[in-house]
């Protein structure tokens, strides 16, 4: 599957977790929420110390989106991105976009090794939908 493939999966969800949404508006997980709001996306933010982001009701983890959540954005550092994953791999998510920064090899090769389309490759949400900061 090329990237352009992958991509059009991963964005055929009709709702989309976003592990790392934060409350801080200038950091990348307020803005990956933001880019999917602008582009009329269904996002679920998944922060385990916020119960809202940006007025959207956040879920604790991965575990608690709803089945209709097939695809997330991770924004996480590495060591937590490998957490992520493995709750992923639990709940029957289909689509990892592990957003730059976020990368792991080994959580990678696990989401691979389960059948899940992951992008990891340096592609941003932000510029693949063109964000808007506003």
């Amino acid at each position: 599957m090329t990237i352009s493939e992958q991509i059009d999966k991963f964005l055929s969800s009709t709702a989309f977790g976003v592990v790392g949404a934060s409350v801080d508006r200038n950091k990348y997980g307020n803005k990956v929420l933001r880019c999917y709001l602008q582009n009329d996306r269904n996002p679920i933010p998944v922060n385990p110390k916020a119960s809202s982001v940006e007025g959207i009701v956040a879920v604790e983890s991965v575990n608690e989106l709803p089945d209709q959540a097939e695809s997330i954005s991770v924004i996480t550092p590495p060591p937590v991105t490998l957490k992520v994953v493995d709750q992923a791999i639990d709940r029957g998510i289909k689509n990892i976009w592990l957003q730059p920064g976020a990368e792991s090899d080994e959580a990678v090769r696990l989401a691979e090794e389960a059948g899940i389309n992951v992008i990891a490759d340096g592609s941003c949400i932000l510029v693949v939908l063109g964000f808007r900061e506003q």
